[in-house]
């Protein structure tokens, strides 16, 4: 206890001169005056709006599309545009699979022959590309003997047709002239 009394009297000795000291007091007075008198004038001269190409979601692994966009800005004119394309070889794996899984082996061989790269494989392999039921040799001398049938010659007459068909050249020139704009 005698700690406890000792302490208070310390702490009331030490504490005393603090309340003895007067505080410092500072007094300022400012007085002002501001008149201003101003005119602003804003002219805002803005570009035409820009040319955005929309978004084309592919977020969902199960599609076999893809899509793209673009847009061109002048100073007159702004276009915009976007789609999607199919890709031919996603669809072509998906369908094998799904036939492959239903049991149809020869039938999901056959779909994916249909592309030249694994036709040629099958054929340096020593396994021929089944040929309407056909396999093994049998299949072979059918492939000999109809030539126009393979892949790659058909894949050679559905590339001329789709340009021809899709107006590659006008689509070029089109886009062209607009960046010339």
């Amino acid at each position: 206890m005698r700690k406890y009394i000792f302490s208070i009297f310390v702490m009331f000795l030490l504490s005393t001169p603090a309340f003895a000291v007067d505080p410092i007091v500072t007094e300022s007075t400012t007085n002002s005056t501001v008149n201003s008198k101003g005119e602003t004038e804003t002219t805002v001269k803005s570009p035409p709006p820009s040319a955005i190409s929309p978004s084309i979601n592919n977020s969902n692994s199960d599609v076999c599309t893809i899509g793209f966009s673009g847009a061109v800005q002048t100073q007159v004119l702004g276009i915009s545009g976007g789609s999607a394309v199919r890709d031919m070889n996603c669809e072509r794996l998906k369908l094998s699979k799904v036939l492959y899984d239903m049991g149809m082996k020869v039938a999901a061989v056959s779909n994916m022959c249909q592309d030249e790269r694994v036709f040629s494989a099958m054929e340096m392999a020593g396994t021929p590309c089944p040929f309407m039921g056909k396999i093994g040799d049998e299949a072979k001398t059918l492939w000999d003997t109809y030539p126009e049938l393979r892949p790659q010659h058909m894949k050679d007459n559905d590339e001329t047709k789709a340009m021809v068909k899709g107006g590659l050249f006008g689509a070029g020139a089109l886009g062209l002239l607009l960046l010339l704009l």
